[in-house]
């Protein structure tokens, strides 16, 4: 019995090796980019919600703000096409991150590389639900500007 206690005793003051919900939302956040990268559709759509939206929020080029919904089949298509000798990378500079319940949101400023030269800027804007499969994407709203980027 003795044993017993201590055995217990020894594996209770081991850290517990599951992840955080904050952990899990960022992983399925950066295997959308690691999909991107890769152009591996199957690893973006593995965290895509069936539903989910693609939308940006920029400017006209008369400076009027507008809301452009892309269709998320042709953005994933986008991705799955290979091109050769290019590299589309979109590189997280930081999280900012809020749960409630099975809902989250994560603010995550980027910047846009093509084969290691910048193209753009912006913020990602990502909708969340937690399912019995993990984190899902309901929704990611951006912005893209080519100024005013911290680099």
């Amino acid at each position: 019995m003795k044993n017993l206690l201590m055995i217990l005793l020894l594996f209770s003051t081991f850290p517990i090796f599951a992840q955080t919900d904050e952990e899990q939302i960022k992983a399925s956040i950066n295997q959308v980019f690691d999909g991107m990268r890769k152009n591996d559709t199957t690893l973006v759509r593995q965290v895509l919600h069936p539903s989910c939206f693609l939308k940006s929020i920029g400017k006209s080029k008369t400076g009027e703000v507008r809301l452009q919904e892309d269709a998320i089949i042709d953005w994933l298509k986008s991705i799955g096409t290979k091109r050769e000798g290019v590299l589309l990378d979109e590189r997280l500079t930081s999280y900012d991150i809020k749960i409630d319940g099975e809902m989250a949101m994560a603010w995550t400023p980027y910047e846009f590389y093509v084969n290691d030269k910048f193209n753009h800027c912006g913020v990602d804007v990502f909708t969340m639900m937690k399912t019995d499969k993990g984190w899902k994407i309901v929704g990611i709203v951006d912005t893209r500007r080519k100024d005013n980027c911290k680099k």
